[in-house]
């Protein structure tokens, strides 16, 4: 019984930053753009993931897109630029961009 009790707690406790996350995303109007696995206007959080996969910068060139946007004309996922979200911290950025990262 202990046992079955640790495992529930440890399954709660290391899907919770994925939820947490997610809803960081939700709250900062990311997902109006984007899903976790269709693109939308931007790509699927699933492709970001992939495409940066290996890429020990990911993180930091990710939140820096999310803060700053891509520069306009240059989509780097089509026609449509990622447009700047002051409304997100450089600390958000860096967890949103650990999370896209971490989708499988």
């Amino acid at each position: 019984m202990k046992r079955a009790l640790l495992i529930m707690a440890a399954m709660t406790t290391l899907a919770a930053p994925a939820i947490a996350d997610e809803a960081l995303a939700k709250s900062k109007n990311c997902m109006a753009c984007h899903a976790v696995d269709k693109k939308l206007v931007g790509p699927a959080y699933k492709e970001v993931a992939k495409k940066y996969a290996g890429d020990a910068k990911a993180v930091d060139v990710l939140a820096a897109k999310i803060v700053k946007g891509s520069e306009v004309g240059k989509g780097n996922w089509g026609a449509v630029p990622m447009p700047p979200n002051p409304q997100v911290s450089e600390a958000e950025a860096k967890k949103l961009a650990a999370w896209v990262l971490s989708i499988k």
